[in-house]
């Protein structure tokens, strides 16, 4: 059991040491992003960051509030230098927010970004550039405002199926809930399924440490599972259970990163379920399309384990190879899909089909950003 624990912390220490670059805010040719802002975007954005009035600019919208840490930091330093190299229609804002590709250079952009940074000035929230990749099994250390419907097939032939909806608010800089209600069906030992609600549970995850340069981020949490599902028809466990764990992501070199999870589960009625350790690793790499202006894909693969705490139990591992791409244009809308593959023959393991659809409702509405 303790062999892969070693090879998770050995692999976190490797990542701790790989540092992330850190946003400059001068330019190669000696322009500051102070200097470049103020030639460029003082007149819509204003001197203060917080946006021009209306009857200054005479634009129809009001510009965003750099001053806004709940607005600001969740957003990608990459996809802030698409808009202002390409315009907002790139990423599906408004058209008023003009194209500035032919007067600064890549560098100068940059520039401008590191000083746009700096009109955020409470660093207690995580930087965009922490948010990394979703994956399928492993929970993420970044706090979010998400809505995610999760669809998993088990068997061959079919035996399961099961669509979980999750809705995740954040609370403040660090803090975030989460509400997971399943829905499912279940093929039973009669001709015919059981279906109905599965295991409703409520989780809350808050931020212990980030670093935006040296790209690390570590969360601790929690989650409590209420026995809603009808258990004699196949449908949830039938037992509370708590599961507190923690939670690390890393920002590795061209583009790359990596997950890591552990915790336990301490279901209330030992005579029904085991306790129960766990760790999870992903890791994969982003690349966007058109230089930098299309769909974001993210191949990953992940490494789940488990083991119940009783005498001669065995780990049980599983590999999940997947991909996830951006859909919207703006990169709130995606969907990623892999394949669950048992390692170890064990009895009743399945191999299981996981796709999801994953909205980023801060970012903006549903059918917005296309």
């Amino acid at each position: 059991m303790l062999r892969p624990v070693v090879v998770l912390s050995l692999l976190l220490l490797a990542a701790l040491a790989t540092p992330a670059s850190a946003q400059v805010s001068t330019s190669p040719g000696g322009q500051s992003g102070k200097v470049l802002f103020e030639r460029a975007c003082v007149s819509c954005h204003g001197a203060d960051g917080r946006g021009a009035p209306r009857t200054t600019t005479g634009l129809d919208v009001d510009p965003p509030d750099f001053t806004d840490c709940k607005f600001t930091t969740p957003e990608l330093n990459a996809d802030w230098h698409g808009i202002i190299q390409h315009g907002g229609p790139l990423r599906g804002f408004s058209r008023k927010m003009p194209a500035f590709g032919d007067a600064l250079s890549a560098d100068e952009i940059d520039a401008v970004i590191g000083y746009l940074r700096g009109f955020c000035r409470n660093r207690a929230w995580p930087a965009g550039e922490l948010n990394l990749p979703r994956p399928l099994v492993t929970e993420k250390a970044f706090p979010e405002n998400e809505a995610v419907m999760t669809m998993t097939f088990e068997g061959t032939p079919l035996q399961a199926v099961s669509s979980d909806f999750v809705y995740e608010h954040r609370i403040g800089a660090r803090t975030q809930y989460e509400i997971v209600v399943p829905v499912e069906a279940v093929r039973a030992p009669t001709p015919g399924w059981s279906r109905g609600l599965g295991d409703v549970a409520v989780a809350a995850k808050h931020t212990l440490f980030h670093d935006p340069a040296r790209g690390a981020i570590v969360s601790a949490g929690g989650e409590v599972t209420f026995p809603t599902g009808k258990e004699y028809l196949g449908l949830g466990k039938g037992v509370m259970a708590f599961e507190p764990f923690v939670a690390y992501g890393q920002i590795l070199a061209r583009d790359a990163f990596l997950h890591v999870q552990a915790g336990m589960e301490f279901p209330r009625q030992r005579s029904k379920a085991s306790r129960e350790a766990f760790w999870r690793a992903a890791t994969g790499w982003s690349f966007t399309e058109k230089s930098g202006t299309g769909r974001t894909w993210s191949p990953m693969v992940e490494l789940v384990a488990a083991r119940e705490l009783e005498t001669d139990a065995k780990t049980e591992w599983d590999v999940v190879p997947q991909m996830q791409v951006t859909l919207s244009r703006r990169g709130h809308i995606m969907a990623s899909g892999g394949m669950r593959l048992p390692l170890n023959s064990r009895a009743g393991s399945n191999k299981q089909v996981i796709v999801y659809l994953l909205w980023d409702w801060f970012d903006g509405g549903l059918f917005s950003g296309w």
